[in-house]
């Protein structure tokens, strides 16, 4: 069963492990992206250059934008750029398909360039500058938009990398010469320039590898969220008193006027956050330099991440895989797309609570509630099957987790919710016959997972209430640690 690069490319994982790689999926993209902060970081010489080379290319934007940089041809050219997908990390909802870094983000960086960046090559208050402080000015920049453009930048890296343990290890008859487009840019000619070789090729399409020490999961080191729960903390950092308190007042100014002493939400104190930032954008710096104090935690908290994805998505789904082989449930013979869907819904849920497959959801002895997990485990469910097996296809009303179909007359919507979810009454009521008439379809199947017996009474009781309880589309799933009584589909 062929999901993960070592399956695809007839390697032991020990060897890929002890080249620093991680062991991607080529079934769909798993949470993990790059932190130009490791890279920062990092003690390796190599890594250094990176920083360098991308600092070069900032020092190039932030020149040509003060001359007229606006112009679309040339924010198309030298600000936008494709995912690079085939590195097999983000958070695409299929496959490893993704945005990448269209006309509005060159818009949005190009505009603040000048802002964000005025003190680059002379700072202060920092090492360094870092590229993700575009990230904490612009609302909408997220920790994507950083790393598909951190992705591009070392490009040329990530491709010998991946050249040189390839010619290495991989029989030639997994390799192919590729003419890769956009790989190093030229000063002189200013523009992006294409270079060939020699990589592991699979579904028409070359896949790269990346290092583990330059990966994380959730947030990049630097990331806005961080910035705002600490933004008291790094206000007070700064150490120019009349600055400080200027900063202080203008914050509370933005904030509205309490009502009834009702204290500011999240939001609104996010809102006055961004606001002052742009007033005043020195305190990036403090919230950089605070940041750069705390290299090694980068390094350890990144660490850990990789190690519970890798543990999570790949130890764990190499078990399952293993255990359903052995049940024949990758032998299910295709008939319509709701049987079989239903079909493999029943074998997962049989897997889960009597074959051990329930710690697919634990990480460090504890339930791992989150609902796109579930999702993916279904996903590599399908891959051997001859349906046409979408994740969350968005056809108007708003994505549904899959639809299984054989053609435009047979197509079948599942959709996944956990029992702890706190809209699961409103899903159950009204979610799914929206999917399923936005898909064309009046096939569906709700899987609902609970972690123990105060969730499954919750779930029963919401069933009640909606006169759902016998409906044999809807199947529970018991992911408790011990096997309950009550293996119920209702």
């Amino acid at each position: 069963m062929n999901i993960y690069f070592t399956d695809f490319f007839d390697l032991q994982e020990d060897v890929l492990d002890s080249y620093g790689a991680f062991n991607i999926s080529l079934i769909n993209d798993l949470p993990l992206f790059i932190d130009p902060f490791l890279i920062f970081g990092s003690d390796k010489k190599e890594y250094q250059k990176l920083h360098q080379q991308i600092l070069k290319y900032l020092t190039f934007l932030k020149k040509k934008s003060t001359h007229c940089i606006e112009i679309e041809s040339k924010i198309k050219s030298l600000f936008t750029f494709s995912e690079v997908k085939q590195n097999w990390l983000g958070y695409s909802k299929v496959g490893n398909g993704g945005s990448g870094l269209g006309s509005k983000f060159g818009r949005q960086f190009s505009s603040s360039l000048n802002i964000v960046f005025d003190d680059l090559n002379c700072e202060e208050i920092t090492q360094s500058s870092h590229l993700e402080k575009v990230g904490l000015f612009e609302v909408g920049i997220g920790r994507d938009n950083i790393s598909d453009l951190t992705t591009n930048l070392i490009k040329e890296f990530l491709l010998n990398y991946t050249e040189v343990f390839a010619l290495k290890n991989i029989e030639s008859k997994y390799l192919k010469k590729i003419n890769v487009e956009k790989v190093y840019f030229d000063y002189k000619l200013e523009r992006w320039m294409p270079k060939e070789f020699t990589l592991p090729f699979i579904f028409h399409d070359y896949v790269l590898l990346s290092p583990k020490d330059l990966l994380t999961k959730d947030s990049n080191w630097i990331n806005r969220k961080d910035l705002d729960g600490n933004f008291d903390t790094i206000c007070r950092s700064i150490s120019n008193g009349q600055l400080r308190y200027e900063i202080s007042n203008y914050f509370t100014e933005q904030l509205p006027k309490p009502v009834n002493q009702k204290k500011s939400t999240k939001k609104e104190i996010s809102w006055a956050a961004h606001l002052t930032i742009n007033k005043y954008p020195i305190i990036i710096n403090y919230y950089v330099k605070w940041k750069e104090d705390n290299v090694i935690d980068a390094k350890n908290v990144a660490q850990e991440n990789v190690k519970e994805v890798h543990d999570f998505f790949v130890k764990n789904i190499q078990f399952s895989s293993t255990t359903l082989n052995k049940i024949g449930f990758y032998d299910i013979p295709p008939t319509t797309s709701y049987n079989e869907s239903m079909k493999r819904v029943l074998f997962l849920k049989e897997a889960i609570e009597n074959m051990d497959l329930y710690r697919l959801f634990y990480l460090n002895d504890k339930p791992i509630k989150r609902e796109s997990h579930l999702q993916l485990i279904y996903r590599l469910t399908w891959f051997a099957s001859s349906y046409d097996v979408n994740r969350e296809p968005n056809n108007g009303r708003g994505p549904a987790d899959y639809t299984a179909s054989k053609g435009s007359k047979d197509k079948t919507v599942v959709e996944f919710k956990l029992a702890s979810n706190s809209k699961l009454k409103q899903n159950l009521a009204k979610q799914v016959d929206i999917y399923e008439k936005a898909n064309n379809t009046k096939k569906s199947i709700k899987v609902i997972l609970y972690f123990d017996d105060k969730e499954y009474k919750k779930v029963v009781t919401i069933l009640k209430e909606l006169k759902l309880d016998n409906k044999e589309n809807i199947i529970l799933i018991d992911a408790g640690k011990k096997i309950s009584a009550s293996n119920v589909r209702i």
